[in-house]
């Protein structure tokens, strides 16, 4: 069974609804920043601040390659996964790779009150960050072929969608 991989910025839906996902196509739900911070020892802040943001895309990278090589699993990456094209080519390979977009806005309202964010941590205008940190993303995402625009959607109706493209890209 390919597995299902969720790629998007901070705030697109990519761990609740791939819960939700998982839950109904009977997969098991991975959350790369989760394994990272079990393995670090640490949160995804702290490793941030203490280790650098080349360490954590380092460990994000490593991650990758292995998630890649297994299957029946549902897995929500980081934001930032898309900052090196090896970890989508890495995925395609053994998946079905869904871009959960989300327009600025509504990440900033998504995200406006969480503290484990490190790319916004300490920043006066939080909006400004997001608009800026999504603006350079937005190409690396939109060239991923399979795309759901989450902004105006519930999380329950992610998750429809995220299974039926799943099904469709897997002939079921």
């Amino acid at each position: 069974m390919k597995n299902l991989v969720l790629v998007g910025f901070m705030g697109s839906g990519k761990t609740a609804a791939g819960k939700i996902a998982a839950k109904r196509l009977g997969m098991a739900f991975v959350d790369m920043d989760t394994i990272i911070e079990v393995r670090a020892g640490q949160t995804i802040a702290q490793i941030f601040k203490t280790k650098g943001e080349p360490f954590f895309r380092e460990q994000e990278r490593t991650l990758a390659q292995e998630l890649a090589g297994k299957s029946g699993q549902v897995v929500a990456t980081g934001g930032g996964i898309v900052l090196n094209a090896e970890n989508l080519r890495e995925f395609e390979g053994s998946a079905v790779v869904i871009c959960c977009w989300v327009n600025a806005s509504v990440a900033y309202e998504r995200t406006k009150h969480t503290k484990h964010r490190p790319l916004l941590e300490g920043e006066a205008d939080r909006r400004t960050r997001i608009e800026a940190l999504l603006s350079e993303r937005e190409p690396l995402y939109k060239a991923i072929a399979l795309q759901i625009d989450t902004s105006a959607m519930g999380v329950e109706q992610q998750a429809n969608e995220i299974v039926r493209i799943y099904k469709q890209q897997c002939g079921g």
